[in-house]
């Protein structure tokens, strides 16, 4: 995956917004005013990558599948997976951590909170 196909993808998801609050070169995408991936505009090594959160014992999991998937250097290690997004990751799967992501940072919203984005994302359905 590209960088602008990820971040086409980002945007994609209901109710994300995208902004730069660490400068110019580090991309970040939010739901509900909380960050859930981040991408560096500026490639280490030739190659874009993304940080994400990502359940421990999933992280834990993925970054022994994959090489390109690690412990991210800028990032809560618990919590946050760097991917590499031109490597080893299929799309799909880099789709699916986008996605878990969200859901990450969904769960540890308030209740009401939570209720707010489902209805919000009940009006992005809606013809």
């Amino acid at each position: 995956m590209n960088i602008e196909e990820y971040r086409d993808y980002c945007l994609s998801v209901k109710g994300a917004t995208e902004c730069m609050p660490f400068g110019e070169n580090v991309l970040v995408f939010k739901v509900m005013d909380k960050m859930f991936t981040f991408a560096t505009l500026q490639p280490k090594n030739g190659r874009f990558w993304a940080d994400m959160k990502c359940a421990p014992d999933k992280a834990e999991e993925l970054i022994e599948q994959y090489r390109d998937i690690f412990w991210g250097p800028f990032s809560d290690k618990k919590h946050w997976i760097t991917v590499y997004l031109e490597g080893d990751v299929p799309d799909k799967l880099i789709k699916e951590l986008i996605n878990h992501s969200v859901e990450e940072v969904i769960k540890k919203l308030s209740k009401k909170k939570q209720e707010e984005y489902y209805r919000i994302c009940e009006r992005y359905r809606m013809p």
